[in-house]
């Protein structure tokens, strides 16, 4: 990708916006963890350069932002109301896309738009209701044009019951036709939301989980970015609703895997869960081709399997933390004084 925008890096004056727009996708690729500002920046530049350059430049510069793990959502949006032709493969294979964008384009522009975004690898239940709907949608907006022809000659046959005869069987077979492509449409749209809503709940349902809330998920970030341990642990301790020994245990794990297990467990976002683990383990920060270690570690974990793990350290540790207090902490029963010792309240 890099050797095809040195081809447009041509002294002549017809190519420069080509160039500013290249350069402007480059910069952007390069930034791992863009600010708030830089993506706004980004979105206020990447309109007007994309419609002032060329067909070819705005193909490698929707090629190369499909491989952009981050994207304003203007932008998402901008490119995936382009030309099919265009937006094609940052449609099939772009992770940035939020799944209300998807809905909005499918719906928007139109059937060659859907089936690019069918094509997604990993389509959420909410994404595959909305397609499986436009799907229903779209036979019945050419139906209702193919019936409007033949429905316009009966009334002036209609005093006659002979002319009239002939026409209605074959209207009746049409609507009995589409009534059953309905049906069995719509219980086939039935199992397949039941069927995926089985297999793959939605990833911001965590209904009886444990969960981070805002300003817990604030301070782990920030104190893995100053890289201060101390902190972080009376951080994770606080939201894991355990001891300090507990997320000490997790801290000195090297390999960052319990770090990361807890993290998935406690449902903090990917991009998150990767800066931290990076700032924590320097080794995980390293680049494997596309992706740094911690993004291709956390992508290895099952969520379930780490609210079990997770769960069942948080259990033993209970055990344990229970017996040390109750073992520097005398029984209310040993603390009671002899009764010799007690002075009744009645006497003076």
């Amino acid at each position: 990708m890099t050797d095809r925008f040195r081809d447009l890096e041509s002294p002549q004056a017809m190519r420069k916006k080509d160039v500013v727009l290249m350069a402007t996708v480059t910069s952007f690729e390069n930034l791992r963890y863009p600010t708030r500002s830089e993506l706004r920046q980004f979105a206020e530049l990447f309109a007007p350069l994309f419609k002032a350059s060329s067909e070819e430049a705005r193909r490698q510069a929707v090629a190369a932002l499909s491989q952009c793990p981050n994207i304003p959502e203007a932008v998402a949006l901008f490119i995936g109301s382009q030309p099919i032709g265009v937006a094609a493969p940052f449609l099939t294979c772009s992770q940035a896309i939020s799944d209300q964008t998807l809905i909005t384009i499918a719906r928007s522009q139109g059937g060659a738009h859907a089936k690019a975004i069918a094509r997604r690898d990993n389509l959420s239940p909410m994404v595959v209701d909305a397609l499986v709907g436009i799907r229903q949608e779209m036979p019945g907006r050419g139906g209702a044009g193919l019936l409007a022809v033949p429905v316009a000659p009966p009334p002036a046959a209609a005093p006659q019951p002979q002319a009239v005869a002939p026409t209605v069987p074959v209207l009746s077979e049409e609507e009995v036709q589409r009534q059953k492509i309905h049906e069995r449409e719509e219980q086939l749209r039935q199992e397949l939301r039941n069927l995926v809503r089985h297999l793959d709940p939605p990833a911001n349902d965590r209904l009886g989980l444990r969960s981070l809330d805002a300003t817990q998920e604030a301070l782990l970030v920030r104190f893995a970015r100053t890289r201060d341990a101390d902190h972080f642990a009376t951080a994770l301790a606080d939201a894991l609703s355990a001891s300090r020994f507990l997320s000490e245990r997790i801290m000195l794990d090297i390999s960052g895997q319990q770090l990361a297990t807890t993290l998935i467990s406690l449902g903090l976002a990917d991009e998150d869960g990767a800066f931290i683990l990076s700032r924590l383990y320097p080794h995980l920060g390293e680049q494997a081709g596309r992706r740094t270690r911690a993004q291709i570690l956390l992508s290895t974990l099952d969520p379930a399997e780490c609210d079990a793990r997770v769960e069942a350290w948080r259990r033993a540790d209970s055990y344990t933390f229970r017996q040390e207090e109750a073992g520097r902490h005398p029984r209310p029963a040993d603390q009671i004084p002899p009764v010799s010792n007690i002075k009744s309240i009645g006497r003076r």
